[in-house]
């Protein structure tokens, strides 16, 4: 079971950019969520495959009526669309009004999602972009079900200052309370910066190690790197060779540390997620 759910706390770190950029490199079948109750970004930024427009009415929006009548993972597909290059997203919802339709449904989305990786016939990891989480929206209830919270950064000291803070508040209301690194909760907490990466190295480090001295229960995983021709590329905007920007290779390595640390754990939760399943029938 994966479901990855990204947020930030406030302000536009990247959320989208590295929520596209890792489902772009995820190492398997990934259905990217736009997730985000203030409203998606891809309907305006991104073709699909057909070369036109996405349907801004087949997504989020049109999975609600779905889901108030019950919703079994597999049926998350009937509302995905390809985008240009193949990746398959559930496009957000077009305006915050909009998210009233989805009052009371977020624990049911984050069940489906978490479960589609345990799908018999169309298994998938979901990646769940979730916007800004400041205010405590709904789309936090999603988090329960995740195996991964990833706060998504940037470096400046006021951004680093309150992914601290969002991710400590995040721990006491995931896991009950502070946490050091020895007793990391699940889902774990990570922290993605958004850096230079002439620094990452270094901005990774002493955030990492001010995340653990304020017992927080979160780590910096990894760093996606600000590269704004990348951006660009990546939603359509510029030509170029996207497999070699900085942004799809640090997306790369970011997956491949997140696959070798927590990859094993995930199918264990899937494989003891089928035995349950097994013994109840």
């Amino acid at each position: 079971m994966a479901l990855i759910a990204l947020a930030a706390d406030k302000g536009s770190p990247g959320v989208t950019t590295a929520a596209v950029a890792l489902a772009a490199v995820w190492p398997r079948r990934v259905l990217l969520a736009e997730a985000d109750p203030a409203g998606g970004d891809l309907v305006y930024r991104s073709a699909a495959a057909h070369g036109g427009p996405l349907n801004p009415n087949t997504g989020m929006l049109s999975i609600a009526a779905t889901a108030r009548r019950g919703l079994v993972p597999d049926q998350l597909w009937d509302h995905v669309q390809p985008l240009s290059g193949g990746l398959d997203v559930l496009v957000g919802l077009g305006n915050a009004e909009q998210a009233a339709g989805l009052a009371g449904l977020w624990p049911t989305l984050g069940h489906a999602f978490a479960s589609l990786a345990d799908s018999p016939n169309a298994p998938a990891d979901v990646i769940a972009d979730c916007g800004r989480i400041s205010g405590d929206p709904p789309a936090v209830e999603l988090f329960p079900h995740a195996a991964l919270v990833l706060l998504v950064s940037r470096t400046e000291p006021e951004a680093i200052a309150r992914v601290r803070d969002r991710a400590a508040a995040l721990s006491t209301k995931l896991h009950g309370g502070p946490r050091g690194a020895a007793s990391l909760g699940t889902p774990l907490i990570g922290v993605v910066l958004v850096a230079d990466p002439a620094n990452s190295a270094k901005l990774s480090g002493q955030v990492n190690d001010m995340l653990v001295h304020a017992q927080t229960g979160a780590r910096v995983v990894g760093t996606i790197a600000d590269d704004p021709a990348g951006a660009d590329q990546l939603a359509g905007r510029k030509r170029g060779r996207l497999e070699k920007s900085l942004l799809i290779r640090s997306a790369r390595k970011v997956t491949a540390d997140l696959y070798q640390q927590y990859g094993a754990a995930w199918a264990v939760s899937a494989q003891a997620q089928q035995g349950h399943a097994g013994a109840g029938r």
